[in-house]
């Protein structure tokens, strides 16, 4: 036997903060998981909201494209939102909620096809999401493609 005692026993006060560091990494990691998990269950019961509203009235799509829209709103905590469909030739506006009115004015008129690299052009291209941060920054903005009239005045 060795006289010598364990190393956990030389040095607690280190021991003591290796355990409260890794206690803190679990806490976040908790966290984390927590958040996943939430954002799932969000997800989920929106799906199955719109579902529920598709079975109820399975003729007339505004209401559905109105709570996909509203819940898709919510997920994102988005301020407001449009929902486009595309059937191949034009991109039509199907739902909208709480736009500027002078964004939803020219949102709303069916001349206003997608410009050449802007996000509808992007996502009828195959993009699974476009995700734009700052449309001041946005190449179509810069360019003048559709979002032009919507930033004036």
């Amino acid at each position: 036997m060795s006289a010598t005692p364990d190393s956990t026993f030389t040095n607690p006060e280190q021991r003591i903060a290796d355990l409260e560091r890794q206690l803190a990494e679990c806490q976040v990691e908790r966290d984390a998981i927590k958040a996943e998990r939430d954002e799932a269950l969000e997800q989920q019961t929106a799906t199955a909201e719109v579902l529920g509203i598709i079975n109820s009235s399975p003729t007339d799509l505004a209401p559905v494209f109105d709570a996909i829209l509203e819940k898709a709103m919510r997920l994102c905590e988005a301020a407001f939102g449009m929902l486009h469909t595309h059937d191949g030739k034009a991109v039509r506006l199907v739902a909208k909620h709480g736009l500027p009115s002078r964004f939803a004015e020219y949102a709303e008129n069916p001349s206003s096809q997608p410009g050449p690299g802007g996000a509808t052009s992007r996502l009828i291209a195959g993009a699974r999401f476009v995700h734009i941060v700052d449309l001041k920054e946005e190449e179509a903005y810069r360019s003048g493609e559709p979002y032009r009239l919507a930033s004036a005045g």
